[in-house]
């Protein structure tokens, strides 16, 4: 555990950096190319807390106690709080918390209907052809992901990026905590009637997994999972 959270806190730190030497603060924007080049590492660095999380709270026991409702006049911890840069002033305060479950993959349903005028002509394409963009659609998951607008002079908006990297550092800081916050989000899963999932973890590979590793977070991503996987088929078991 200590040896992969030095390796993540390191590279959570270098992304920091990339941000601040491009001048990012609050608020600000920042070009599409140094948006994409943080989030290309910030989503696998993500999902490998969130193994590193699973394996911390390996025998981890705790006492759930009952739901109880939030005065209005509690404050709210701003970002600002844990990581300078990322809480823009005159906005509205927002709680960094970081998730502890894998988004779950979404696919269009296939329901077959009867042709109309109206419907999408019944034409398939094997990869992306750029000569017929209008017949393509595109899947949830790519549909959610596209979320950052590009103005005109190429730059997005890197609120949300440092709002995810702070919570990131965040974990990665008091990983004893989240393992606690993970063993009581699973019991009350399984306290559930009629759960989605009980598993933090979702089937397949993780989210940013490259069957070739190019980066260091690709290595430690592969190794957390691994042990990940080994600690849940242990609490089954």
């Amino acid at each position: 555990i200590e040896f992969n959270q030095s390796a993540l806190a390191r590279i959570v730190a270098a992304l920091f950096a990339m941000l601040e030497f491009a001048g990012s603060s609050a608020g600000a924007r920042i070009s599409l190319p140094l948006h994409r080049a943080v989030s290309r590492v910030l989503h696998p660095a993500e999902s490998a807390v969130r193994r590193l999380i699973v394996i911390a709270a390996r025998g981890v026991v705790v006492k759930v106690l009952p739901a109880r409702t939030m005065p209005p006049s509690c404050p709210m911890t701003p970002a600002s709080q844990i990581s300078k840069g990322f809480a823009p002033a005159g906005t509205r305060r927002r709680r960094v918390s970081f998730r502890l479950f894998d988004k779950r993959q979404q696919f269009l349903p296939w329901r077959p209907t009867p042709a109309s005028a109206k419907d999408w002509p019944r034409i398939h394409f094997f990869g992306v052809s750029p000569l017929v963009p209008l017949f393509q659609r595109q899947s949830v998951e790519r549909r959610s992901a596209v979320r950052e607008v590009a103005k005109p002079d190429g730059t997005v908006s890197a609120l949300r990026l440092g709002l995810r990297l702070a919570a990131v550092k965040m974990a990665l800081d008091d990983l004893p905590r989240q393992a606690f916050r993970l063993a009581r989000w699973r019991i009350r899963r399984k306290a559930m009637r009629s759960p989605a999932f009980t598993s933090p973890l979702r089937p397949g590979p993780p989210p940013g997994y490259r069957k070739k590793p190019v980066e260091e977070i690709d290595f430690v991503l592969k190794e957390c999972h691994a042990l990940a996987w080994d600690v849940l088929k242990e609490d089954t078991s």
